[in-house]
């Protein structure tokens, strides 16, 4: 119970702080590379990672990873199926993030993703779920943040704050998602696969639509190195860990810190500055977003006590 309580609270806290650190390392590389171009380049290093990774724990055979890393032959199936989905979603988030981050600041952009602790709860409705009323007051308070954060004040949305925008609603999908196939195949190998995939449909991408350039890869590669190995191999496997019988929505409060990190991370190193309107904005979007969650934690936690 211990070793499952660390994984549920401290994995996602780690991949948060990943994340939000890596906004700064994802502005840094759009100034080099275009978006396919980048994002082909860090999931595949994210999966020649995670295939080592997964290489280790066959051949030592260990199975202490909190149950995570056990050989599961019969789930072959399934983990086709769910990186495959994973993998999709994660690749239109993840690319529709760096398109976006191409015209606005990496702490903006930390918080208008992190909309998606909102819409993961507000999705439960089409599954037939009831939705408590301060859910309600959660997603107008975001809704104003929102406002307050992309609308300029000739009322206008900037193109780079609808692409951040819509890639929420990507992550929120990929969240539920990992919720479903994270309870029938290991979660080291569902990242392994789902990266397999984002390596190939960027790649496609990148061939299609964009001129990719070594010498720009080389320029860029610290940063490219960090997002592959940290944010994607490591934090992304982190958070498929922490959903292992979880409450995606308790997990998800604890992911969206990174909009924190992105700001501090963002003011830190690339100096970013929000006027007081969009700091307002942020404050909502951040009351928003744990105002949704304290009822289904609530929840978790009599369910958690019942069972102990």
């Amino acid at each position: 119970m211990k070793t499952n309580r660390i994984r549920q609270n401290v994995f996602p806290m780690l991949a948060a702080l990943i994340w939000g650190t890596a906004f700064v390392a994802q502005s840094v590389g759009a100034n080099y590379v275009e978006p396919f171009t980048f994002n082909a380049a860090r999931s595949g290093i994210a999966f020649l990672f995670l295939l080592a990774l997964c290489a280790v724990f066959r051949f030592l055979r260990k199975r202490d990873f909190y149950g995570e890393a056990e050989v599961r032959p019969a789930s072959r199936r399934d983990l086709a199926i769910g990186g495959i989905c994973c993998g999709v979603a994660l690749t239109v988030a993840t690319n529709l993030q760096q398109k976006g981050l191409e015209t606005t600041t990496s702490g903006k952009a930390g918080f208008i993703t992190a909309l998606y602790i909102v819409i993961v709860p507000v999705a439960d409705l089409f599954f037939h779920k009831k939705a408590p009323r301060i859910i309600w007051v959660s997603v107008a308070l975001a809704v104003a943040g929102l406002y307050c954060l992309c609308i300029t004040e000739n009322f206008s949305v900037t193109g780079g704050d609808l692409y951040i925008l819509a890639c929420a609603f990507c992550f929120s999908a990929h969240i539920l998602l990992i919720d479903h196939f994270t309870q029938k195949v290991d979660g080291v190998a569902l990242s392994c696969v789902q990266f397999l995939v984002v390596t190939v449909l960027s790649g496609v991408g990148m061939l299609a639509t964009e001129s990719p350039s070594l010498s720009a890869i080389r320029q860029c590669i610290g940063p490219i190195l960090y997002v592959g190995i940290l944010s994607s191999g490591v934090a992304y496997t982190l958070q498929i860990l922490a959903q292992k019988d979880s409450n995606p929505t308790v997990v998800s409060l604890l992911l969206s810190l990174e909009s924190v990190f992105a700001t501090l991370a963002g003011a830190v190193v690339l100096h970013d500055r929000m006027n007081g309107r969009e700091y307002f904005g942020c404050l909502l979007m951040l009351a928003a977003v744990v105002l949704a969650q304290l009822p289904q934690r609530k929840r978790s936690a009599g369910k958690v006590q019942e069972t102990l």
